[in-house]
């Protein structure tokens, strides 16, 4: 929590979120913003040492926090997730960031159906039944709840990690889905699309990548937990719904995805 807070530090405040992928990367990042900004704070991440530590850490913030573990890439996780994080009252917000650990590069012909499954279930059938529970309870609780899927710029652009982009894309409809179904009952559903974050799933030459933003550099979670905040936030964004805003310094207006690969033999 390095960065000046420009957001009121009671924005969230009496509120619960939800944050699924909150051990490391962006959804630490977020998990720590919400934390700033008055949020009661569920951790939820696959792996005990990284979702404790994130607690730990809003904790000695001054933030109210709790770890929840849970495995969403199998067939049932998001059901036991969704049953633990009602214990702690009615949620306000839930932040999907979760999604299994990728290499740069993993073309068509290399993916397992173990892969395939693990990287859909993660980020589409967790996310869509995580989301229903969570959205069903907010009508019922009558919260104007919100929202946001952590997707991709590869929704768009194929990156050679078919099990990834095509997720992603799902994603994206997911959110549309999800804000039509709830929006007449005031739930706000929305998408941030980050660009290359060290720290995230992508591993490559964020050196030579940083010479293809227009801003110059590469993102951290910090820039798009900075964007998700005011999306979460019906002071700031209390109309915006079904949408999928990029955070990417500008990366996708040039050509930054490298050329196909050969078929592999």
């Amino acid at each position: 929590m390095t960065e000046t807070n420009p957001y009121p530090a009671d924005l969230f405040a009496g509120e619960v979120a939800l944050v699924t992928g909150a051990g490391s990367g962006i959804g630490r990042g977020i998990a720590e913003w919400l934390g700033r900004c008055g949020a009661m704070v569920l951790a939820s991440d696959l792996h005990p040492e990284r979702g404790e530590a994130v607690v730990a850490a809003l904790r000695s913030a001054g933030a109210s926090a709790e770890f929840l573990q849970a495995d969403l890439s199998g067939a049932e996780g998001h059901a036991a997730l969704a049953e633990a994080a009602a214990a702690h009252g009615p949620l306000a917000m839930l932040v999907h960031s979760a999604s299994p650990p990728r290499p740069e590069r993993q073309t068509v012909g290399a993916v397992t159906p173990e892969e395939w499954d693990a990287m859909a279930n993660t980020n589409l059938r967790s996310g869509f039944f995580l989301a229903r529970a969570v959205g069903q309870r907010m009508v019922q609780a009558g919260l104007r709840g919100r929202m946001v899927f952590i997707t991709s710029l590869h929704a768009g652009t194929p990156r050679n990690l078919p099990h990834y982009s095509a997720a992603k894309a799902g994603q994206v409809m997911l959110v549309r889905e999800l804000a039509r179904y709830f929006g007449p009952a005031g739930i706000r559903v929305n998408g941030v699309a980050p660009g290359a974050i060290p720290g995230g799933g992508f591993q490559g030459d964020f050196t030579a990548l940083a010479r293809k933003v227009p801003m110059g550099r590469v993102g951290s979670a910090e820039d798009i937990a900075r964007a998700v905040v005011p999306l979460l936030s019906d002071r700031c964004m209390p109309y915006v719904t079904g949408a999928v805003l990029p955070v990417d310094g500008g990366l996708a207006l040039g050509n930054w995805i490298d050329p196909a690969s050969a078929l592999e033999e």
